[in-house]
């Protein structure tokens, strides 16, 4: 069997890949290749930027606001598994910043700080950004390059000498520096120019900075071997392909606060090798050094500072040269150049200490703050728990129709400010923004709305504690099969009582109060829902609406209609057209006008050639479904349900509606009772409105 396992895994490697992942050449080669593609030396910042833009992007409209997005933030490299939701208009602010920085317009020195509430997916933005520049670096488009000292110039023998500068036959730059970086400096303009190029994107070849310590020590002492002939120096130079890779600590670090008494900024910068200090003489030689700091390392690509603001103040000073000037300060060595990505990250109330310390004025100077809020549109926020409770991982629970739904319907709702209109109600605005139509608002009045928030989506219930209560609800002991709104609402109530964050008894209140408000709105759902199941008959729907149809045709026209019983030609049925139409609040005043509307509407489809369907005319359809419902209900009795007693023709319609519930809507057998039965004890107890 284990032979069988390496002889499939030996037929499905990549050997040519991996040889290209791990090209070496000299660095004449290299120059070839950046002539040839100036992208392999592009910085840190061009280098996210594209990486983003090559996963593509959409345009679409929200409100008459123009939004781009990026499919990135789709998480593709992992099919969704860190995939962000509803924050399109914050990704898009975060991506013009890495636009700027890539054009080279300020933006690259500043630290980006992506601020918000506990559980808005800034650590998740980060860890993509991280996860995508990793990947990136393995593909042909994404290719950069760092190099090696050896002790062998190409086609010599290995030079003694040369071999104690470099401490053995190869010494790797240990910042993993651009090749570029070895050409002089006096001679850089003009090879820039002799290379001549631009990229794709229209940037010119940039070669900034210095070498790292430990790699200029070993260029200037070969620079003397061979009496300043550098071509014989670059001779020693190998240039290698370098894949970026948190794990390995190549070019991606994270650093996260830990206790100040067993943390302090050389995890930042490096540290000296005491070891090596009795070979080399003295603690301030480069190669006696570890330059394995969390700077030194995210060289070239990304840098994390987890709860950025929680550091100490110590290491906050080091942010200052690192985002500004793009240089650090090992110990006991000068100002060293990085080329870097810093992103931070941190909640409100640490951002807020910033703000009064007056001692960290700089800090805030160089800080770009992106504000991630939680989502505010409602069916965003059910894609995130959708992902986290789909079939695949909750395969012997079903979650009945709208149980996520109500769950997010009460996120979002905790972190909506309240109407400053009376007229508009906290569920109409959740509506809105979820870009549902409401009689007498418009785009305009919705963009209104938003701009009239102050800190719309920075508070409220985090998305954590509903994937929290959602699970708890699935592992109920109980023997079920399901689980249903009530079960997780009630979860999410119960929980309020000792919520870590929540120690406002009045917020408590209004978060209950809000339960109740969702609660109420389920129930509208459901028994449109079962309404509709009930009158789900295509054949008795058809032939009411052509009877509508006729009746309104002749009452526009003036015509009588001919009784298809009798023979007879009579008054068009104005009791049929009323009682269909106050299904959907057609008041008598405008009767004339929506008659004309489908009148209309009926003519423009047949000057097409095409033909008229009630599915197509939403608020028609409803009032149908209605009418055949109110017609049709009390032959069904459903509130015989919460009786003892069930005759069988009574039961066989009833589940008949069932059977349509489960294949139309979703419900298992044990779902689609428990709605039947709640529906049929609204009825019972006389509460039969009809859904407006």
């Amino acid at each position: 069997m284990s032979l069988n396992i390496v002889s499939w895994i030996k037929e499905r490697q990549d050997l040519k890949r991996y040889e290209e992942e791990h090209w070496e050449g000299s660095f004449s080669e290299y120059l070839s290749l950046v002539e040839g593609n100036p992208d392999v030396c592009r910085t840190a910042y061009q280098r996210v930027y594209d990486m983003i833009l090559s996963y593509g992007f959409d345009e679409y409209e929200d409100n008459k606001k123009k939004i781009t997005r990026y499919k990135f933030f789709s998480d593709p490299i992992d099919h969704g598994k860190d995939a962000i939701f509803g924050l399109d208009i914050s990704l898009q602010k975060l991506v013009n910043v890495f636009k700027g920085a890539a054009q080279g317009l300020g933006s690259e020195r500043r630290v980006l700080l992506l601020h918000g509430p506990v559980g808005s997916s800034k650590s998740t933005i980060a860890r993509m950004l991280k996860k995508g520049l990793e990947a990136y670096s393995r593909t042909p488009e994404g290719a950069l390059y760092t190099f090696s000292w050896t002790a062998s110039a190409k086609g010599q023998p290995v030079d003694p000498a040369v071999m104690d500068m470099i401490n053995g036959e190869r010494f790797a730059d240990p910042m993993h520096s651009e090749p570029l970086l070895l050409i002089p400096p006096e001679f850089r303009e003009e090879i820039i120019e002799t290379l001549g190029k631009k990229n794709k994107n229209g940037r010119k070849i940039t070669i900034k900075g210095d070498l790292c310590p430990a790699s200029r020590l070993i260029y200037r002492e070969l620079m003397e071997h061979y009496k300043g002939d550098w071509t014989k120096v670059v001779e020693h130079v190998v240039v290698k392909r370098l894949i970026l890779s948190e794990k390995d600590r190549i070019g991606i670090g994270t650093f996260q606060p830990k206790d100040e008494k067993n943390q302090d900024s050389t995890e930042l910068t490096g540290d000296i090798n005491y070891r090596l200090i009795a070979k080399y003489g003295s603690d301030s030689d480069p190669r006696a050094f570890n330059f394995d700091g969390e700077f030194n390392i995210a060289n070239r690509g990304i840098i994390e500072f987890v709860e950025v603001l929680k550091l100490d103040v110590a290491f906050l000073y080091d942010l200052l040269g690192a985002s500004q000037e793009h240089k650090i300060k090992p110990k006991k060595f000068p100002q060293t150049d990085i080329d870097e990505v810093i992103i931070g990250h941190t909640n409100e109330p640490e951002y807020r200490k910033l703000q009064n310390n007056e001692f960290m004025e700089a800090l805030r100077d160089r800080t770009i703050k992106i504000d991630v809020p939680y989502i505010t549109k409602l069916n965003e926020e059910v894609k995130i728990y959708e992902k986290d409770f789909n079939k695949e991982k909750v395969a012997d629970r079903h979650i009945a129709p709208h149980t996520l739904h109500m769950a997010a319907m009460w996120a979002v709702l905790t972190r909506l400010e309240e109407p400053k209109k009376a007229s508009l109600t906290l569920m109409q605005k959740l509506k809105l923004y979820d870009g549902r139509s409401l009689p007498g608002f418009t785009e305009e009045n919705v963009r209104e709305l938003r701009k009239e928030t102050q800190r719309e989506g920075m508070e409220g219930i985090s998305p954590r504690y509903i994937q929290d209560k959602i699970s708890n609800a699935l592992v109920d002991v109980h023997a079920r099969t399901s689980i249903n709104p009530f079960m997780v609402l009630n979860e999410l109530e119960s929980g309020l009582k000792h919520h870590s964050l929540l120690s406002n008894e009045d917020l408590k209140k209004r978060y209950r109060e809000l339960i109740t408000l969702v609660k109420q709105e389920y129930e509208d759902i459901v028994k449109t829902e079962v309404q509709r199941a009930i009158s789900a008959d295509e054949d008795a729907l058809s032939k009411l609406c052509a009877n509508y149809i006729d009746n309104v045709k002749a009452y526009t026209q003036k015509e009588k209609v001919r009784n298809k019983y009798t023979g007879t030609m009579d008054e068009p049925d104005e009791r049929l057209m009323r009682s269909i139409e106050d299904k959907i609040d057609i008041p008598e005043s405008r009767k004339d006008d929506f008659r004309r509307e489908i009148m209309n509407y009926i003519g423009a489809l047949a000057i097409e050639g095409k033909t008229f369907n009630y599915k197509t005319n939403e608020r028609l359809s409803k009032a149908l479904e209605l009418k055949l419902f109110e017609d049709q209900k009390d032959s069904i009795k459903l509130t015989s349900l919460v009786s003892s007693v069930v005759d069988k023709d009574t039961q066989e319609k009833i589940d008949i509606v069932k059977r349509r519930l489960i294949n139309n809507y979703g419900y298992n057998e044990e779902s689609a009772t428990d709605v039947l039965n709640y529906v049929a004890s609204i009825f019972a107890r006389g509460d039969i409105k009809s859904e407006k």
